[in-house]
Formats: C-alpha cells, structure tokens, sequence
C-alpha cells in the first residue's frame, strides 16, 4: 500500500478495523492486495507505544485470521472447481488461484501454515484446500495452528523492536523492507524455478 502510513492507519482503524483487514485478507478472494505481514509488525509496534493492549490485540487478531481462512476453506467447498473457470476482474486473478494450488499440491496440508508467511498464496491457500475437500478437521487443526504461529510471531516482533530499540522509528522502515523481502522472496524462487523448469521442458 504505497504512500499510506501504516501506523496512523492503524492507529485509526483501531480493533475492529485490523480485524476487518486480516480477515479480508485471509478469507475473501479479493483482499490478496492488503498487507498482512507488515501490517501485523506495525501493528505489535504500535502497542508496544502504548496505543494497543496486547492482551486484546492478538486475540482480534487470531480471530480474524482463523475466520479468515474458515471462510475462504467454505467458498473453495461451496464453489469448487468453477472458481478455476471463473473470468479475471480488477480483484480477482485466476493465476493467483492457480499458483496457491500448485503450492498446496507440493506441499498438502502445511501448505495451510505456510502459506500464512506468503502473500497472495495466503489469501488464496484455504480456497484452495476448500476446493480440493480437504476433510474440515485437518483444515481445521493447520488453520489454528498457522493462525497462532503468525499472529504471535509478526506482532511480537513488532512488539519487542519497540520495547527495546531506543530509537524504533529509525529502524522500522528497514524491519519492514527486510520483512516485504522475505515474504516475497519464497515466491520469486518458486515462480523463477517454474519458469526455468517450463523452458527446458519446451527447449527438450
């Protein structure tokens, strides 16, 4: 989201409106764009001024990631196969679709944990695994488990720069630099080696 300031959008969105974000974009098709990981730093940064209790904030937090997903596994299962046919629209891509189920066929259940620390594959990895019938129970125990490992890991990171850094607001720009980096590095990788293995495949 370039050009908004991420701290006084959440410092204006307040709970509810962190919530509405995380669970936009973990469960709705159209919230891949919105920026889950920094979001969730900034947001640890930002209680630790004071402005959040943490005791509240993880809490919204898990629930909205679990809902989340919840819902996208309930649109995957509800739509199924057509959501593969479905024609491209200003906020929704099939090639996002398509690139979550590659992910989730390589890497099955975990794909639902891993998938949290990955965006655009997290916003689409529930639907996914909704489409394929992945049983509820498994779904449902990767979901609570890759919740909780985001939420604790991004906002106390957060949390932690701004309880012990003196000067956060020096560094934080590059904490969240090195974060968009590692986020997005393991698709670059993903979509490089694809496309590496397509052209010796056409070269062969």
């Amino acid at each position: 989201m370039p050009g908004i300031n991420l701290e006084n959008l959440i410092e204006t969105v307040g709970y509810i409106g962190l919530f509405i974000i995380v669970f936009a974009e973990t469960g709705l098709l159209i919230g891949f764009f919105l920026p889950g990981d920094t979001l969730l730093v900034t947001a640890g940064l930002v209680a630790s001024e004071g402005t959040f209790e943490l005791w509240i904030l993880i809490p919204v937090l898990l629930a909205a990631a679990i809902l989340g997903d919840a819902t996208g596994y309930a649109i995957g299962r509800s739509a199924g196969p057509r959501l593969f046919t479905r024609d491209d629209s200003r906020f929704f891509k099939r090639t996002h679709l398509q690139r979550a189920e590659t992910f989730y066929e390589k890497h099955g259940g975990k794909t639902i944990v891993l998938a949290r620390f990955l965006p655009i594959v997290r916003t689409f990895a529930p639907t996914v695994a909704g489409a394929a019938k992945m049983p509820y129970p498994k779904f449902a125990f990767y979901n609570v488990f890759g919740a909780g490992l985001w939420v604790f890991s991004t906002v106390l990171l957060g949390y932690f720069v701004g309880e012990s850094v003196p000067n956060p607001d020096l560094v934080f720009p590059a904490l969240v630099g090195v974060i968009l980096i590692l986020s997005i590095a393991p698709a670059a990788i993903h979509l490089l080696r694809e496309r590496a293995r397509n052209r010796a495949a056409s070269e062969g």
